[in-house]
């Protein structure tokens, strides 16, 4: 506990706020180089929502990869960005969600590196485990950057705002490789994440620009892998949940067949499509921030409902 302390402490110092501003009906809260000894240091950008300031609620935690994309349009430029602040806000205003602190953590130059799974990296057949170390320029680092989030971010994100800090208020989504990163986390850390949203997984693991279908051998083994790392990783069905969703433009073409194979192993493991499971498909949906902001509000509320339909 002390040294939990003094990390927070630590990190507090180093970490002060770059920005602060107003966004919509809430507030960021940005943080241009938040330390590590874990990861390469990265910005954090942070929305508190509506009535966070001169109030004592307590909130749950939805945690983001990613996340220069999720806020803030000045930042990403053309492609833009997810808008999770508005949907937010329209769905707590609709009662369609709890009201919730969104971290959104910036990926770096190593984000291949860092979301891809180590465990499932490591159990590639050989030939396939080398050309994607040749692609990525490296070998994963993901167990690495798990640690920052849990044993780092999250204490200090704890300490030093109103959060409600156990696993049936603590979540975390990302899209493409952030959906692979996330079913990595709530699968290594299932008493610290109570859900999590795969948006658009990147499960062929390998690029394919432009958009063709994978050599079938590859496919075959990737999704074996796959398969095999996640009928024993899988987390309790009783006490978590979990949402996938593609598309079918560009790269998202290529996710149908791995979704479906994923998607047995999700039923087999005990979770019921509907209740504390959904995987959804979203024809013609390509594979960008403004297809990911049109649907966003879909997991949201999966993950954020009334309080009663997380247990």
């Amino acid at each position: 506990m002390r040294f939990a302390v003094f990390l927070s402490a630590l990190l507090l110092a180093f970490a002060s706020p770059a920005a602060a501003e107003d966004a919509g009906p809430g507030r960021l809260v940005r943080y241009e180089a938040f330390p590590s000894r874990h990861v390469d240091p990265r910005g954090v950008t942070i929305w508190l929502p509506a009535g966070y300031d001169g109030a004592s609620e307590r909130y749950p935690v939805l945690y983001m990869h990613d996340g220069q994309n999720l806020f803030d349009p000045a930042i990403v430029g053309d492609k833009g960005e997810w808008g999770v602040d508005e949907a937010l806000t329209e769905l707590v205003d609709a009662g369609e969600a709890r009201p919730a602190i969104v971290v959104g953590v910036w990926n770096t130059p190593k984000r291949l590196l860092e979301y891809m799974p180590n465990e499932v990296f490591a159990a590639l057949p050989a030939p396939y485990e080398d050309e994607l170390a040749e692609l990525y320029k490296g070998t994963p680092v993901s167990d690495r950057y798990l640690r920052f989030l849990v044993e780092e971010l999250k204490p200090w994100v704890d300490a030093n705002f109103r959060t409600l800090t156990g696993r049936n208020d603590t979540f975390i989504a990302g899209s493409s490789m952030g959906g692979l990163i996330s079913l990595y986390a709530i699968s290594e850390y299932p008493e610290v994440y109570g859900g999590a949203a795969m948006i658009s997984t990147h499960w062929p693991l390998f690029l394919s620009w432009p958009v063709e279908p994978r050599p079938a051998a590859e496919r075959a083994a990737v999704i074996a892998t796959f398969e095999t790392w996640l009928r024993t990783a899988l987390p309790a069905p009783e006490n978590h949940r979990l949402w996938f969703d593609y598309g079918s433009a560009t790269i998202d073409a290529l996710y149908e067949p791995y979704q479906l194979r994923m998607d047995e192993v999700v039923a087999a493991g005990g979770y019921e499509r509907g209740r504390n499971w959904r995987t959804e498909s979203f024809p013609g949906a390509p594979h960008d921030e403004s297809a990911w902001r049109e649907r966003v509000h879909l997991p949201l509320a999966f993950l954020l409902g009334r309080k009663a339909e997380q247990k």
